[in-house]
């Protein structure tokens, strides 16, 4: 079984196969982690966003990691939080589940994620966290795959304390 590791860290210094980037549905930068993962990335990225084309939610797609020390972005589209009609755990967990096919796909042995949906989207972090967890650890108990290391990577402190949490009591 993969380790699964909770961080409070910048997700583009991140030392992994792949970063997922919380993306909107065009891919094409903007706040948060999404637009300090193009920042960091360079202009390739948005370059090749714009042949790539939209995202949609509880999807995701690969590109380049370009100037990132990952070599794979996987842009996972999350829900609105309140938006989807009832459907935003389902569509989260999309994200989680179409980001790892893509990962396994391409050889990923390491995977960092941030908190999807939990900025702008308004998920809150205690059921996203929850969601994500359960997703991930699903997923690699039932799919074939290489995958060693999945990193929650968190920007401040109460999301690591409710991901440590989280990876200690399941």
């Amino acid at each position: 079984m993969a380790e699964l590791i909770a961080v409070k860290k910048d997700i583009t210094t991140m030392q992994v196969d792949a970063i997922v980037n919380a993306a909107n549905k065009r891919m094409l930068g903007g706040g948060g982690v999404d637009g300090a993962i193009h920042r960091a990335a360079g202009p390739g990225l948005l370059e090749e966003c714009k042949q790539v084309g939209e995202c949609e939610p509880g999807e995701a797609k690969l590109t380049k990691g370009y100037d990132l020390p990952a070599k794979w972005i996987i842009h996972a589209v999350g829900p609105i939080y309140g938006k989807e009609n009832g459907r935003e755990a389902e569509m989260l967990a999309g994200c989680y589940v179409s980001s790892l096919l893509l990962a396994v796909e391409n050889g990923v042995k390491t995977i960092a994620f941030p908190n999807i949906s939990t900025g702008v989207y308004g998920y809150p972090i205690e059921k996203a966290a929850s969601i994500a967890v359960r997703t991930v650890k699903e997923f690699l108990a039932e799919e074939q795959h290489e995958i060693e290391k999945v990193y929650f990577v968190s920007f401040d402190d109460k999301a690591l304390q409710i991901y440590q949490e989280l990876l200690k009591s399941k």
